[in-house]
């Protein structure tokens, strides 16, 4: 049977601290632009500034963790209430236009940062998962609950960078490798110390140049 050995303790301790700078400093710079991106999500359709949705967290073997992820709505209120829950596709019709600008510099994103804050999520990390589709990619890809065992999800990651938002199982399966290669990351400080800080630089660039969707 295949497992993950136990991240480094101090590592841990670490990255905890620079989650929780780096969420009070992005929270400082979010609050001059706020503004301006609720009066654009307003504008853009009828609805609430904010989604939550139901996410998997931190989980073991024996328990699953659950928690509300929150995010700037990007998609027509009740998008989902005719097709159901599924992944968003390239021009999905259920995005608004200023969703899509949000999704595409990912500032859809930045409200987790009171995720991280609470100590539900970390800035870098797997992805957190849907339940409704957590239980089927467990059934379907080998190791895919592993990813996630002992470690907290993260705003961006590995993953995300190398390919984005997930559209497709076949998205999934290639991030599975991703995830697990950042978790070996956890067992040597420089390699986890190098790899946050390319993750960083990567997500920047995502963000500067637009090539989220």
């Amino acid at each position: 049977m295949y497992t993950l050995a136990k991240p480094n303790h101090a590592i841990c301790q670490c990255k905890r601290f620079f989650d929780v700078s780096g969420a009070i400093v992005g929270l400082m710079i979010l609050m001059p632009i706020l503004p301006f991106i609720i009066l654009a999500i307003l504008i853009s359709s009828p609805g609430p500034i904010f989604y939550k949705q139901l996410r998997v967290g931190k989980s073991t073997p024996q328990e699953m963790m659950l928690f509300e992820i929150i995010k700037f709505r990007t998609m027509y209120q009740d998008a989902e209430a005719r097709s159901g829950a599924t992944w968003a596709t390239e021009n999905d019709p259920r995005i608004t236009p200023v969703g899509r600008f949000l999704r595409k510099t990912r500032l859809d994103e930045l409200p987790q940062l009171i995720n991280v804050l609470k100590g539900e999520m970390s800035l870098i990390g797997p992805r957190p998962e849907r339940p409704y589709f957590y239980q089927k990619l467990e059934q379907e890809i080998p190791f895919f609950a592993d990813r996630t065992y002992g470690v907290l999800p993260g705003i961006t990651g590995l993953a995300q960078v190398n390919q984005g938002y997930d559209t497709s199982i076949e998205d999934v399966r290639r991030k599975v490798g991703f995830d697990h290669s950042y978790a070996l990351s956890h067992h040597s400080f420089a390699a986890w110390f190098t790899t946050d800080l390319m993750i960083t630089v990567k997500t920047l660039v995502v963000m500067v140049d637009g090539r989220g969707q």
